[in-house]
């Protein structure tokens, strides 16, 4: 059965001293773990989720399973199921107006400056349009940064330090600055299975029940024992 995402309009962060003193490691559970030093503002989480130490989500949605550790930023974006977000990583960093004879936060951050009574809604809109989508299974390594727009495919991998300013296919593993295609995970055929099969839809229970053939299979062997059956939710 499918089970409604949490939704979490603002956790204030702790300092650190308080939050090893009040808020011991708990186990993953159908509520998100938020650390509580991390800020999520205006997002749905889903279940087994968990946000790391001194983390920042805003604007976002984050699937079943899928984990953010320490340090990460995460701003209008929507992840899929079991995504793997490493340290450091940055997901839709701020854009700047490049089209305009200034760069600089004064043109829409005017308040800020006294420039202006409001400030730039209509920027601040086209920022949010461009939002970062990962499909499930994804996994981003160490101090990567996604841009504005990209779009991720399931199954791919990000080396650690990339920079990806263009859309990854799915399986796809990429890296470098700016990110380039590395090579696919599978041939193409296992990678049409895999999504066929779609495991990251499976419920609880049947998750459970393969969890030793997802450590001693390989993809191929998976496939040919589970194809079978119909797991979804």
């Amino acid at each position: 059965m499918a089970t409604e995402p949490v939704q979490l309009l603002d956790t204030a962060p702790e300092s650190a001293e308080n939050a090893q003193r009040q808020h011991p490691k708990k186990p993953l559970g159908p509520e998100p773990r938020i650390d509580p030093t991390a800020r999520v503002r205006n997002c749905q989480l889903g279940i087994y989720t968990s946000v790391g130490p001194h983390t920042s989500m805003n604007e976002s949605t984050f699937g079943d399973y899928s984990y953010v550790v320490q340090g990460c930023s995460i701003v209008w974006a929507d992840l899929g199921k079991f995504c793997s977000i490493a340290a450091s990583t940055r997901i839709n960093p701020g854009n700047h107006p490049m089209w305009r004879a200034a760069l600089h936060h004064f043109t829409y951050r005017s308040e800020s400056y006294g420039f202006a009574v409001e400030d730039d809604a209509e920027f601040f809109e086209w920022r949010a349009s461009h939002r970062v989508v990962l499909g499930n299974d994804v996994w981003i390594g160490h101090a990567s940064t996604i841009l504005p727009g990209v779009k991720i495919g399931t199954g791919a991998g990000i080396g650690a330090g990339a920079v990806v300013s263009k859309d990854v296919p799915p399986f796809a593993i990429v890296g470098g600055v700016p990110a380039k295609l590395i090579r696919f995970r599978f041939p193409e055929k296992v990678q049409e299975d895999l999504t066929n099969l779609a495991w990251w839809d499976w419920p609880r229970e049947k998750l459970e029940m393969a969890l030793p053939d997802f450590r001693k299979m390989s993809a191929e062997e998976f496939i040919e024992k589970y194809s079978k059956y119909s797991w979804h939710a």
